[in-house]
């Protein structure tokens, strides 16, 4: 039997991962089934749980490949960019959106779920916190507010973002209270307009 190349399997876990979040963002963790699953990736049950060891799995794997994605960007231009890339809809807003409004709902409703995402959730508070002190060291970010407080309103500001894009609030015309966010901050020199 010839052997899989790596490229290969990567490429099936990426085709999965891409499928599975559009099946959980339209309908959910309970409502994306097996056989929805299948059918959004366009594989057998076989081929997916060979990658996954059960959905639960899949939906870690899935959040967890959002989040390095987020905290990718936030390490490079910021959480604020994570918000604007959101407000623009690039690569799939929505079912990223749906996802991630996903883990919040199981984050409240189930104990197991939160204690398996609280080892991954880390990562973009991780990313937050450091692109926040590496702005400090540049005299960029004001130095009157700990750095884990403008974290934790960064965080805030997402999460509020999030809710507003789930109840199908409008998003235009928020690009400038992304400015103030920014604004907020940024450190203020003295004889600066």
């Amino acid at each position: 039997m010839p052997r899989v190349s790596q490229d290969h399997l990567d490429a099936r876990r990426r085709q999965i991962l891409d499928g599975s979040r559009v099946c959980f963002a339209r309908y959910g963790y309970e409502g994306a089934t097996v056989r929805r699953l299948e059918e959004a990736t366009g594989l057998s049950r076989g081929a997916i749980f060979h990658h996954f060891r059960d959905k639960e799995s899949l939906f870690l794997a899935l959040a967890e490949d959002d989040a390095l994605k987020m905290a990718d960007v936030v390490a490079e231009q910021g959480l604020v960019q994570v918000m604007r890339d959101l407000l623009a809809g690039g690569d799939h807003p929505a079912d990223w959106l749906g996802t991630r409004l996903e883990v919040s709902r199981r984050l409240r409703t189930d104990p197991e779920f939160r204690g398996r995402w609280a080892e991954r959730s880390q990562q973009l508070t991780t990313a937050t916190r450091l692109r926040l002190l590496r702005q400090r060291e540049a005299g960029n970010l004001r130095d009157d507010v700990d750095v884990d407080v403008l974290t934790a309103f960064l965080e805030l500001v997402l999460e509020g973002l999030v809710s507003h894009l789930a109840m199908g609030l409008p998003a235009a015309g928020l690009g400038p209270v992304l400015d103030l966010v920014e604004e907020t901050v940024r450190r203020h020199r003295p004889g600066a307009a």
